[in-house]
């Protein structure tokens, strides 16, 4: 059986500003389990308590209450056995910018005491395709290039956990395709918060919808988008006898839309329970094609933040 490698138990932050007498509620009483192995993410809006928790969760910071269990270690108790665990990626602020690519990751293998570091930082930039521009300043990186580099210094420790904080913000498609092709083939347990839909659609198991410092939802992709969609979305192709097929779908109820396409419609049910009812009406036509056209995770985010 697969163990939780990350728990939380009603983990929360609280902030008290200056001039304000009412607190700030980052997180309040968040309860997750991410089991080892998985990639997770977080969504979202600004402000919902996403980096607050990956930060706690890091130990960079501590919460006003509750606690996490991470990789069987109390972050509270023994936050140094914590440490040692996990890798923390915080978009490419993590970077010093007035040294060169090198530099950077030595000095971090320094601190960390990273064992036969040259070898393992050149292997590494050969990887994702900095190795060239290791004695070049990081100031003069573009974006996708600071993300690699600062995705290369997260690696080096060879941490069981991965913290990525947006790890494709601001970079192009090529780019963030590629890290996504990396993160993949890690064979690690990642939490992962990010804006991008396509990303955490294509890399996470399992997600978390979090707003005013509450997980709303959580739970499988599939399964959040089956309990979430009533209204179904049919996509269809037809050869012929187009207007007389509209004709017929307008006199029924259970119809709440139809949308021309350029070979077809895209027909709206009002309900899961009325396929039925659209599959005896399309038999009498030649249709080349039909699809349900899936809930994506964008309205998915929509519909319950």
């Amino acid at each position: 059986m697969v163990r939780n490698i990350i728990e939380t138990f009603d983990l929360s932050k609280k902030y008290k500003l200056k001039g304000r007498k009412k607190e700030i509620i980052a997180l309040n009483k968040v309860n997750i389990s991410i089991k080892e192995g998985e990639i997770f993410g977080l969504l979202g809006p600004n402000g919902a308590g996403k980096t607050t928790m990956v930060q706690i969760l890091t130990t960079l910071l501590q919460p006003t209450s509750g606690y996490a269990i991470i990789d069987g270690y109390n972050i509270l108790k023994k936050p140094r056995q914590v440490k040692n665990r996990v890798g923390l990626m915080l978009e490419s602020d993590m970077l010093y910018y007035r040294i060169t690519a090198y530099d950077n990751l030595k000095f971090f293998s320094k601190i960390y005491d990273v064992s036969n570091y040259d070898k393992k930082i050149h292997n590494l930039a050969k990887e994702f395709g900095i190795e060239k521009w290791l004695n070049q300043y990081v100031e003069n990186f573009s974006s996708g290039m600071k993300m690699k580099l600062a995705l290369c210094r997260t690696l080096l420790l060879k941490p069981k956990i991965l913290f990525l904080d947006e790890p494709t913000l601001g970079l192009d498609v090529q780019t963030t395709s590629f890290i996504v092709n990396k993160l993949k083939n890690l064979n690690r347990t990642i939490f992962l918060t990010s804006h991008d839909m396509n990303v955490v659609e294509k890399l996470c198991n399992r997600i978390a919808f979090i707003n005013n410092g509450e997980i709303v939802k959580i739970g499988a992709q599939e399964e959040m988008k089956r309990l979430i969609q009533t209204e179904i979305k049919v996509v269809i192709e037809i050869v012929d006898n187009k207007n007389q097929l509209k004709f017929e779908l307008d006199q029924k109820e259970f119809i709440k839309d139809i949308v021309y396409m350029n070979k077809g419609f895209i027909i709206s049910l009002k309900s899961r329970e009325n396929y039925q009812d659209l599959m005896l009406i399309l038999s009498k036509y030649k249709i080349l094609k039909i699809k349900e056209q899936d809930l994506s995770l964008e309205d998915l985010f929509l519909k319950i933040v």
